[in-house]
């Protein structure tokens, strides 16, 4: 049996305190033995959002020493795809990375901006989650040897899901 190396995968937003601090750990927990999952924003924020905390909680998923991180930080990375997960960070140029990564768009509502108490909040924030949740339970059965044209199209259509 080889070693085969983990599997790099860096989601975007653009404050980088929420949905993609959802996938970073989520992704991690599902999968971690097989991928190595980064978040990071365009303009982050500097923290983890209480929502994101609250319901990581609730689900059981540790959100273990992460941070709210630049893209900058992972300029020079060699990643094998990068996701973003909210529109403004889609509408961006992204940087050039090294390795020339795919790149899948997963538009989700930022639970942030969610209107109401914060109990629906927290539901919105769940919902948000389990919708995550399929999209990185997809990406982690994908065949990641295969024809990079065919993995770009499920990657993309995982974004739909």
């Amino acid at each position: 049996m080889t070693n085969r190396p983990q599997i790099s995968v860096l989601f975007l937003c653009t404050g980088n305190s929420c949905r993609s601090q959802m996938a970073e750990a989520m992704l991690r927990q599902l999968a971690g033995d097989r991928f190595e999952a980064m978040s990071a924003g365009t303009h982050p924020a500097g923290f983890v959002h209480p929502l994101v905390i609250d319901a990581m909680r609730q689900l059981k998923i540790p959100l273990t020493d992460q941070t709210s991180k630049s893209w900058d930080e992972f300029k020079d990375a060699a990643v094998d795809a990068v996701i973003t997960v909210c529109d403004a960070a889609a509408a961006q140029a992204c940087p050039v990375r090294r390795g020339h990564p795919l790149t899948a768009h997963w538009s989700l509502p930022d639970p942030v901006y969610h209107p109401g108490t914060d109990e629906e909040r927290l539901a919105f924030t769940l919902l948000i989650a389990e919708r995550l949740r399929t999209k990185i339970q997809g990406l982690a059965a994908l065949d990641w040897s295969g024809n990079r044209a065919e993995l770009k199209r499920r990657l993309d259509f995982l974004g739909e899901i």
